[in-house]
């Protein structure tokens, strides 16, 4: 996936604003702090020793704990809703997960988001959009890729309101 910007982002991310093939650079980062790998982890009940023993992971061949790929997913994901999920009724499905890279504490994660596909649905006031989201770190490392499914509002049934 080429990293070029282009089409619209921002609140007015309708159904008919997404263009296939446009790809989307987010504004924003995010630091993944120690903080958000002990709380989420240990609330899902993940208690792999990964993500807590110190000791082992200094053995391992990574040299330290590394981050809960749900925590990757969600931050990824929470990244880009600014422009692909504004205007979202429904999250439809997640598929094509894969996790390339481990993510540590410290990491600063960004994303971009490539349309992939538009399909009418059996409302109205919406239509589904497919997109491809990559997340990568600091050094431009791809962390992680993953395909979303989300029916969002169609402007022409709800802009003027």
């Amino acid at each position: 996936m080429s990293y070029s910007i282009s089409g619209l982002t921002g609140r007015d991310n309708y159904f008919e604003n997404f263009v296939v093939g446009d790809v989307y650079e987010h504004a924003r980062g995010r630091t993944i702090t120690e903080m958000d790998n002990v709380l989420i982890t240990l609330q899902v009940m993940n208690t792999a020793q990964g993500h807590f023993n110190e000791h082992r992971m200094a053995q391992s061949p990574f040299k330290q704990r590394i981050n809960f790929g749900g925590i990757t997913a969600s931050f990824i994901i929470g990244l880009a809703a600014e422009d692909t999920a504004e205007q979202a009724l429904e999250e439809l499905g997640l598929n094509k997960i894969r996790f390339s890279n481990p993510v540590f504490h410290g990491d600063t994660l960004y994303a971009f988001s490539e349309v992939l596909n538009k399909e009418d649905c059996d409302r109205d006031d919406a239509g589904i959009v497919t997109f491809r989201h990559v997340g990568i770190n600091q050094n431009k490392t791809v962390v992680f890729t993953g395909e979303r499914r989300v029916m969002i509002k169609r402007q022409s049934h709800w802009g003027t309101r």
